[in-house]
C-alpha cells in the first residue's frame, strides 16, 4: 500500500534531492525500520513501522532507475541496467542459502529452538547489519561526476508527466507483464510439487540454478542489444521466444523436460526487463525520469496486489492449466504491444558497436 500510494510523490521527490541523497535516504529509513519489525511486539506498532519502511523502500526503487541512467552512457547502459538486475538475484539466492543455515547455528550457540522468534531476529539483525555496507559505495558517489545535479534544476510536474502518451505506451506492457507474472510465477513450487510430485530439495536445486542463469543472462542481454543495434529489438526476441519455453513448461508430461523449459524460459524472460528500464530511462525526459521510474514501479504492484488472489481461487477450483493460458495471453499481449509502440524509437538512440562487455 505505501508503495501504490506513495511512489509518484517519491519519484518527484527524488528528483527534487538528487539521486544519491535520495537512495541513501530510502535504504537508512528501509533497514531502520526493518529494525524496529524486528524488536517490537505491538501489532499496530508493527502495521506502522511496515508502511514507513515500505515507504523507504520505494524511495529507494524508484531512484535506482533514473541514477542508473545518470551514471551511464550509450556504450554502458545496457550492461550497468542488466549487471544491476542479475547480481541482485545471484546474491538474493546465495543470502537465501545462508539464511536456511543460520537459524540452526544460532540456535545451537545460544541453546534456543532454531525456530524461536529470537533465533530468526537474530538472523535478520545479521542480514540487516550487512546491508548497511551498501550505504558506503553510494555515499562515495560523487554527483558531479554523474551530472546528477542537474535533475534537481529540472522542475518535475507530476500531472503534466501523466498527460504525456509515452509515460502510458511505458506503463501497459509492464502492467500486462506483472499481472501475468504475479497469477503463475510465484506458485511454480506449487506446481512442480503437485505434476511432478518434485522433493524440496529438487525444488531449491532447481531455483538456484535458475537464479545463476538469470546472472548469466543479465551479461547476454546487453550483447544481444549490441548485435542487433536495438534494445526493443533484443526485448521482444528474448521476451517473445520464452513463450514457447513456459507453454512447454505448462503442458509438458516430462519433469526434467519442464525443468529444462523452465530454466530456459527464466532466463530468457529476466533478460528483457533491464533492458526494458533502460530504454525506458533513455526515451524520457529528464525531469520526467522520477515519474517514469515511479509508474514502472507502480506498474508491476498492481499485478502482484491483485494477482495472487485471482491465482488462490483459480488454483484451488481449476488447477494451474488456465493460469499458464492467461499468462502466456499476458506475455504476448505486453510483448506485442512494445514492438508497437517502440519499434521505431531508437533510430535516433543508436546502440554503440563498443556497447560489450
Amino acid at each position: 500500500m505505501a508503495g501504490l500510494l506513495f511512489s509518484l510523490p517519491l519519484g518527484a521527490l527524488s528528483n527534487r534531492m538528487g539521486r544519491k541523497n535520495a537512495m541513501l535516504t530510502g535504504m537508512g529509513l528501509d533497514i531502520f525500520m526493518r529494525v524496529l519489525q524486528i524488536l517490537v511486539h505491538s501489532p499496530e506498532l508493527l502495521i506502522i513501522v511496515s508502511f514507513l519502511e515500505g515507504i523507504g523502500y520505494t524511495l529507494l526503487i524508484v531512484s535506482q532507475a533514473p541514477f542508473l541512467m545518470a551514471a551511464s552512457d550509450e556504450k554502458n547502459r545496457s550492461l550497468l541496467f542488466s549487471l544491476n538486475f542479475g547480481l541482485l538475484t545471484i546474491s538474493s539466492a546465495i543470502g537465501a542459502l545462508f539464511a536456511g543455515q543460520l537459524p540452526a547455528l544460532i540456535g545451537d550457540r545460544l541453546n534456543i529452538p532454531a525456530e524461536s522468534s529470537t533465533a530468526i531476529g537474530a538472523v535478520l539483525l545479521i542480514s540487516l547489519f550487512l546491508g548497511t555496507f551498501s550505504l558506503w559505495p553510494i555515499f562515495r558517489i560523487d554527483e558531479k561526476e554523474i551530472h546528477d545535479t542537474e535533475t534537481r534544476s529540472q522542475k518535475s510536474n507530476i500531472l503534466a508527466t501523466l498527460k504525456k502518451s509515452l509515460v502510458w505506451k511505458i506503463f501497459l506492457p509492464n502492467l500486462l507483464l506483472g499481472f501475468g507474472a504475479a497469477i503463475l510465477i510465484p506458485y511454480m513450487n506449487v506446481y512442480f510439487t503437485e505434476k511432478f510430485l518434485i522433493s524440496a530439495g529438487s525444488l531449491g536445486l532447481l531455483f538456484s540454478i535458475a537464479a545463476l542463469l538469470t546472472g548469466i543472462g543479465s551479461v547476454a542481454g546487453p550483447l544481444i542489444a549490441q548485435k542487433m543495434g536495438s534494445k526493443i529489438k533484443a526485448v521482444v526476441l528474448t521476451q517473445g521466444t520464452s513463450l514457447g519455453f513456459l507453454a512447454i513448461l505448462g503442458f509438458t508430461p516430462v519433469n526434467w523436460v519442464a525443468e529444462v523449459a523452465y530454466l530456459v524460459r527464466g532466463t530468457l524472460m529476466n533478460m528483457a526487463s533491464p533492458l526494458y528500464m533502460a530504454f525506458s530511462m533513455e526515451v524520457s525526459d529528464p525531469a520526467d525520469l522520477g515519474a517514469v521510474s515511479s509508474m514502472l514501479n507502480i506498474s508491476w504492484m498492481v499485478g502482484w496486489a491483485i494477482g495472487p488472489v485471482i491465482s488462490g481461487v483459480v488454483q484451488q477450483n481449476y488447477g494451474f492449466t488456465p493460469l499458464f493460458i492467461a499468462t502466456l495471453v499476458l506475455y504476448t499481449l505486453s510483448t506485442g504491444l512494445v514492438w508497437v509502440f517502440f519499434h521505431d524509437s531508437e533510430k535516433r538512440v543508436l546502440i554503440p558497436s563498443s556497447d560489450c562487455v
